[in-house]
């Protein structure tokens, strides 16, 4: 019994032991401190944004913490350890090339301003918004696919942070949050063109004339950003004559989650402007009609049979 009591006591009074002890608590410590500023502050902000982006704040300093306070309890063992971290981190860096690929790729998003939570996206060939930033993933909350226009679909994907090196990223709400669109409307022949254009351009003005002002303080932005032209965010009507209908197509900007909306309400204003047009513009369409095809009286004449004229 004895024996066994020497044996704790001096393990208990152990340098390394009160190193390892003096580590766990700190980091239980750091975890209930970082829980408490996440709970307390969390009430106080109304903003999802900024409850997820204390959150991640939160969970970084807590993690530099601890790496410091290991560092510096083991800083006078760490250099009988080289040479073996060295050869074991040669083998480890073959190994997980994959994982530190998607480290760079998160710091290079982190800092480099190729999206953030919040953002549509497209990544890996995925298109959705940006729900979460992890070290190793990003993950996006999916639109498209079997669902069409820019609606989610419920899928919830992971993508490596390593695909920012390989594949261009595109961003639908960076700089400029707002997408070009246009619909085609396609006029019958003999209908009034002055009036559908007047139709189709005061319907776009306003249903979407909210969104020019806004549009041209973030094209601004843009010009003195990069090296680009301004572009129109009014809506325009253009007009071609095709074989079959005067074809009409509304161009406009939209915000980057209302395309399919903002087309709905285009669409119904037109239907409803033209229907109230009083016959002086309609809608153009392809009508195809089938005929049956005539009928023909074949009589095969034998040979040596004198063909009688008709």
């Amino acid at each position: 019994m004895d024996g066994a009591m020497n044996v704790i006591r001096n393990w208990l009074y152990d340098p390394t032991f009160e190193k390892i002890a003096f580590v766990v608590i700190s980091i239980l410590i750091i975890s209930l401190l970082a829980r408490f500023i996440r709970q307390t502050l969390a009430r106080r902000l109304d903003s999802a944004d900024a409850r997820y982006r204390l959150r991640k704040a939160v969970s970084l300093i807590g993690t530099l913490v601890t790496v410091v306070i290991v560092t510096v309890v083991f800083s006078d063992s760490l250099g009988n350890f080289t040479v073996a971290f060295g050869v074991a981190g040669a083998g480890i860096a073959f190994a997980l090339q994959e994982v530190i690929a998607s480290i760079a790729g998160w710091v290079a998003v982190s800092f480099g301003n190729f999206y953030s939570v919040g953002d549509r996206v497209q990544l890996g060939g995925i298109v959705g918004d940006v729900i979460d930033i992890g070290v190793l993933r990003t993950t996006i909350m999916e639109t498209g696919q079997w669902v069409k226009a820019d609606l989610y679909n419920g899928r919830i994907v992971r993508v490596a942070n390593s695909f920012v090196f390989k594949e261009p990223v595109f961003n639908y709400s960076g700089d400029f949050p707002f997408l070009w669109d246009e619909i085609m409307v396609p006029v019958k022949y003999g209908s009034d063109h002055r009036l559908a254009r007047e139709i189709l351009q005061k319907s776009a003005d306003e249903l979407l004339g909210k969104f020019v002002p806004e549009a041209k303080k973030n094209m601004k932005e843009m010009i003195n950003k990069y090296r680009i032209e301004e572009a129109s965010v009014e809506p325009t009507v253009t007009l071609i004559a095709t074989d079959n209908w005067l074809e009409f197509t509304v161009r406009y900007i939209t915000d980057y989650k209302r395309r399919r909306s903002t087309k709905d309400l285009l669409f119904s204003r037109i239907l409803e402007a033209f229907d109230g047009a009083e016959s002086k513009v309609a809608f153009a369409s392809s009508t195809f009609h089938l005929v049956d095809a005539p009928v023909f009286n074949v009589r095969v004449v034998e040979p040596g049979e004198r063909r009688e004229r008709v």
